[in-house]
């Protein structure tokens, strides 16, 4: 397992007119458009969601919860990638 970097986020500090919300993303302090689900951030991020395991405030967020499951301030998350080989 691997936790995903957070690079896709660093350019996305200015969000002008938006309001913004203060996340620690594994282990990193990121600024988010405010009202963001699990799902949404994913994109942002650019992952797939079928690939990794989200907890936020150190409890797993079912999958099928994703879509529902509104992101707030101060919120902390660990997305992990689940990698195979042999």
């Amino acid at each position: 397992m691997k936790p995903y970097s957070l690079a896709t986020l660093r350019g996305c500090r200015g969000y002008g007119f938006f309001i913004v919300m203060k996340l620690k993303i594994n282990g990193e302090e990121s600024e988010i458009a405010d009202g963001l689900t699990v799902t949404a951030l994913l994109e942002e991020l650019k992952i797939r969601p079928a690939r990794v395991v989200v907890e936020r405030n150190r409890e797993i967020v079912a999958r099928e919860a994703y879509e529902i499951t509104r992101l707030a301030d101060g919120d902390t998350l660990e997305i992990v990638h689940f990698v195979g080989g042999g």
